[in-house]
């Protein structure tokens, strides 16, 4: 992902899920597009490891630097301050749309 938006969400009685699908959606509004990546905050992503079931966590295990949030791959970059959301287009994701 070369460009994104960055969005802000410190909504304490919401979910990682529901602030990503919030971002998700005005994405879409403003871009015309559907983000498929979105980059957190370590401590934003461990703290929904933490949350998840027996079952999901042994999922999360599999996959240690990401989390789906919807068709939204969620991955942890120290870069992105807390309660902050970069969204955007992977760029795997752009080339096959454009193919």
């Amino acid at each position: 992902m070369n460009l994104g938006m960055l969005w802000f969400d410190n909504d304490p009685k919401a979910s990682l899920e529901v602030k990503v699908e919030r971002a998700a959606a005005y994405y879409q509004h403003k871009y015309g597009k559907t983000p498929t990546l979105c980059f957190v905050h370590p401590s934003m992503l461990s703290a929904v490891r933490e949350a998840l079931s027996s079952e999901r966590a042994e999922e999360a295990a599999s996959q240690k630097e990401s989390y789906m949030a919807g068709n939204i791959e969620v991955r942890k970059n120290r870069s992105v301050m807390p309660n902050h959301f970069w969204l955007g287009v992977n760029g795997s994701a752009e080339v096959a749309v454009t193919q």
